[in-house]
């Protein structure tokens, strides 16, 4: 009966080990629901073969989102916009998926600039998509933060993340903020 026990739980930490990801260097996991996931490394599953990023659900049903993400020091942006490009592949995505990028404030947990591709979301099972985001980092910005989100249940990975400085009239991606208030009599 012991040595049952010892087997079963020796296979338990065997599948752990094989069917886990090791968090990649320089990213940590985040979201609403970070323990509901996986996150790491794939070995091989990458665009070209090599190494990809993954997210992958643990449960059946999972009500949030988890991201593997990093922030860095806004200094080299500083007054320019940025584009990133990314690619990512998904299997089973019921709810959606995406990139994010978000410009922070210096002295303050405000957002200059955000972008979570939530209004041209990842379903379902695809195969690799280029995705862009496109955003302004003003002179007061401190921190830029990033990362890959999968909401509710699937699995994503993802691969070959770069940023790049563009020209001022490039259109940006996400959220902006009104010149003006609108709709301040609730018409519809």
């Amino acid at each position: 009966m012991t040595n049952r026990i010892l087997s079963v739980i020796l296979l338990l930490a065997l599948c752990t080990i094989l069917f886990s990801f090791d968090l990649p260097k320089g990213w940590f996991k985040a979201g609403s629901k970070p323990k509901c996931y996986d996150m790491g490394i794939d070995i091989g599953a990458g665009k070209d073969g090599k190494n990809a990023a993954s997210v992958k659900s643990l449960k059946k049903h999972i009500d949030g989102f988890g991201t593997l993400m990093q922030s860095f020091k806004a200094d080299k942006y500083l007054g320019k916009k940025i584009k990133m490009t990314a690619w990512m592949k998904s299997n089973e995505v019921k709810s959606w998926a995406g990139f994010w990028l978000r410009v922070d404030q210096d002295g303050s947990s405000k957002s200059l600039s955000f972008d979570n591709m939530n209004d041209r979301p990842i379903k379902g099972t695809n195969d690799w998509k280029k995705c862009e985001i496109v955003l302004s980092v003003p002179s007061s910005a401190a921190n830029i933060a990033f990362g890959a989100l999968l909401d509710g249940t699937g699995q994503i990975w993802f691969d070959e993340i770069n940023f790049e400085v563009v020209e001022n009239s490039v259109p940006s991606t996400g959220k902006r903020t009104k010149e003006e208030p609108i709709n301040l009599n609730f018409d519809k």
